[in-house]
């Protein structure tokens, strides 16, 4: 019977066992999928989570931490409301790696739902993405980044920021992770667990009709990827509708507006992995209660389906729904009616499916008959994997400082390298102003920034950051650096971080290496994050990322950091501003070569550039005080490619803005990518530039000075534009 279903179960043996003595029986086919789907790593989170407990996860602005759909901070208040920042991080690693355009495109769809469920008007989206670099890695890098676009453009929500790298260590498994945001009142906020006194509400079921896509995706994603299984692997990829998901977006903000004007509390969560059972199962339990299904009200795509399909499913576009039941039949009308569903897609609408029951039971029924029956405690509750592992050593040793290099010869290079060259032949296909609220589009900073309230000053910045040439070397100070660069990243655009999400990307954790590999991550971002007072709100663990032939991605914890501004005004716009600005080095200084683009391109090894957190936060302030004095003309983060290629990107956005300005400096060696700030200042004695080091001026025309050699800033431009051009036109 499974295999008539669709892919094999992945759960173990001890698992069935210890299903079928709880049961007392055989599990029922349908039984053992939803077991399938919620013990899988990607939905129960079993070797993780108790891991995933030692982040800072509170703090004066935490309004909803991790434990639901999405997290959310408070960004500030406006008209006497509390305003919040949703934000939800995913990974659709397998799915776009097996059917890029889709895959990714579902990745955006699901982290969108995310934050949607919540309560919250949908106001941007990021990607960051790590692709290989042999001939299918680009066509899987073509295909996503399609996908991304395509998908995000249809529904009216700006690409805001993101990242790529490419290595060949993603050549067999590239990484898709998702990032989105969302802005309510802090009194909207909906939850994604059943209310108290919810016994005998409604359970509604709204979108596309149910389908075959995405069956067994939970486990999909929980499972080794098999080349040689791509066509089977194929069925577990959903299929994406954005114009539906369009129409579904609008349709819930006016069930908010009805549910608040009426004062209703209501629960609202996305279908995701596990489909209806994953999601009625858990909305009910995490609220204290069971439920009753009847998949037969459920509306699909082909008569005939089995039930099993029916109940764990991951088709997209798909939301639910726990409402009082006179409420669900207006709600119902909503969606059907007002915002014609079942004219949008065929089948697609609102129906109600079953109820909240006070029995902590989970039932299905189909056709008359019981599919389904067992403890929903013993169905959603935390089972846990403990797994050995080998403790990972922290890089350490002495630091060489760095030996002089010919710069007028290397500097081309790497901003010719795939890691530092522009971005842009990439995120071109990406709306980035579509909402007309963006106050720094994709690229054109360290750090996109909206302006999402009509009629308040107040802004978001959003940046990520995880570099996987550090992964490759120490996972934990991969993961510290990830936390310090997307921080900075926020500071150098003028905000205030507030807060942080995360998607942990590794290997197979039944391997020890790789197992502690991810711990050694976590431990990473715990420290850093509470050494800089920032709590995570939310995030993902995305595992079994290795081929089949046992080759592991870098070790990515990859992050982002969001960002208040109190007065868009604050915002420090793209770009050197004026000729005769003095340019100071804010920040670590530290000359090392280790993980950088400059070792990479010379082929040899160094000792990793120390993190001090007391500098960094020494930094922040520099740059905040800069800023709130109004002597902060323009700002870089120190990151790939190094402190030279931070001051050519503010000469390009210099250029693109019609200012001719280009700088002269003086430094020992500017190509190191220690970290911290280029900032230029138009008057240094107004700052306390303890920590900073001045490093040259600015100067009229467009040329850079380096230590005597001069180059070319429009030269520069299209030696930094044409790799990724002519790879991805």
């Amino acid at each position: 019977m499974v295999n008539e279903l669709g892919p094999n179960v992945a759960l173990r043996d001890d698992e069935l066992q210890r299903i079928a003595e709880q049961l007392g029986r055989q599990p029922t086919a349908v039984e053992l999928h939803a077991f399938d789907a919620q013990w899988s790593e990607h939905c129960s989170y079993k070797s993780s989570r108790h891991h995933l407990a030692h982040l800072p996860a509170t703090s004066a602005r935490v309004v909803l931490g991790p434990g639901e759909d999405a997290g959310a901070i408070h960004l500030g208040t406006h008209a006497g409301e509390r305003y919040a920042v949703v934000v939800a991080h995913e990974s659709h690693n397998h799915p776009s790696q097996v059917v890029p355009f889709e895959g990714a495109a579902t990745g955006i769809g699901g982290i969108v739902r995310d934050v949607l469920c919540m309560g919250a008007e949908v106001i941007a989206v990021a990607d960051p993405l790590r692709f290989g670099r042999n001939a299918h890695a680009r066509h899987v890098a073509q295909g996503a980044v399609d996908g991304i676009g395509a998908y995000g453009n249809a529904i009216g929500v700006p690409n805001l920021a993101g990242d790529v790298y490419f290595n060949e260590g993603f050549d067999d498994n590239c990484l898709v992770n998702v990032v989105a945001l969302g802005i309510v009142k802090e009194s909207d906020l909906i939850h994604s667990f059943a209310p108290k006194g919810a016994e005998g509400w409604s359970i509604v079921l709204v979108g596309k009709a149910t389908d075959a896509s995405g069956f067994g995706g939970a486990s999909f994603s929980s499972a080794t990827l098999d080349a040689q299984e791509s066509e089977l692997n194929k069925g577990a990829v959903q299929v994406p509708d954005p114009f539906l998901k369009n129409v579904l977006m609008r349709a819930s903000y006016r069930v908010f507006a009805m549910l608040r004007e009426r004062k209703i509390t209501a629960a609202f969560k996305d279908l995701g992995a596990g489909g209806i059972m994953g999601c009625s199962a858990e909305i009910t339990a995490h609220g204290g209660y069971g439920a009753e299904i009847n998949l037969d009200a459920v509306n699909v795509a082909v008569d005939g389906m089995p039930p099993a399909v029916i109940a764990v499913g991951e088709t997209q576009e798909r939301l639910l729904w726990i409402l009082p039941p006179d409420v669900a039949f207006d709600v119902v009308r909503i969606y059907n009616d007002e915002f014609s569903l079942p004219e949008v897609a065929y089948n697609a609408r609102a129906a109600v499916i079953g109820r909240v029951t006070p029995e902590r039971r989970y039932v299905l029924r189909y056709r008359g008959s019981v599919a389904m029956d067992v403890d929903i405690e013993f169905l959603t509750g935390r089972i846990r994997d403990e797994l050995p592992y080998s403790e990972v050593i922290r890089h350490a040793g002495a630091a060489p400082e760095l030996p002089a290099v010919d710069v007028e010869t290397l500097f081309p290079q790497i901003l010719a390298h795939h890691d530092v060259a522009s971005r842009e032949p990439l995120y071109r296909r990406y709306d980035a102003v579509v909402r007309g609220c963006t106050v720094l589009p994709r690229g054109a900073a360290d750090a996109g920034v909206l302006a999402p309230i009509p009629g308040s000053r107040l802004a978001v910045a959003l940046a990520v950051a995880g570099n996987p040439r550090y992964g490759r070397i120490d996972s934990a100070y991969a993961a510290e650096h990830a936390v310090v660069e997307a921080m900075r990243r926020v500071v150098a655009v003028g905000a205030r971080p507030i807060g942080l999400t995360d998607c942990l990307n590794f290997g197979n954790p039944r391997k020890p290496d790789q197992y502690g590999s991810f711990v050694a991550a976590v431990e990473g971002l715990a420290h850093a994050a509470t050494e800089l007072d920032l709590p995570f709100v939310s995030g993902n663990v995305s595992l079994y990322n290795e081929s089949a032939d046992g080759h592991a991605v870098p070790a990515s914890a990859i992050v982002a950091c969001i960002g208040s501004v109190e007065d868009v005004a604050q915002v420090v716009m793209p770009g050197l501003k004026e000729a005769g600005s003095a340019l100071l080095w804010v920040g670590s200084r530290e000359l090392v070569l280790g993980g950088s683009v400059l070792a990479e391109i010379l082929n040899v090894d160094g000792a990793l550039p120390k993190i001090s957190f007391a500098a960094e936060r020494a930094a922040i302030g520099i740059v905040h005080d800069a800023n709130a004095r109004g002597v902060l003309r323009s700002c870089r983060v120190v990151s790939d490619g190094g402190m030279l290629t931070a001051l050519a990107r503010l000469a390009f956005d210099a250029m693109l803005r019609g200012r001719a300005i280009g700088a002269e400096i003086d430094f020992g060696n500017p190509l190191c990518e220690a970290g911290g700030f280029i900032c230029e200042v138009s008057d240094a004695s107004q700052i306390d530039i303890t920590g900073a080091l001045r490093i040259g001026q600015t100067v009229a025309g467009s040329q850079l000075i380096v230590n005597g050699v001069q180059f070319d800033i429009p030269g520069l431009f299209e030696v930094w534009s044409q790799p990724l051009a002519e790879l991805y036109p």
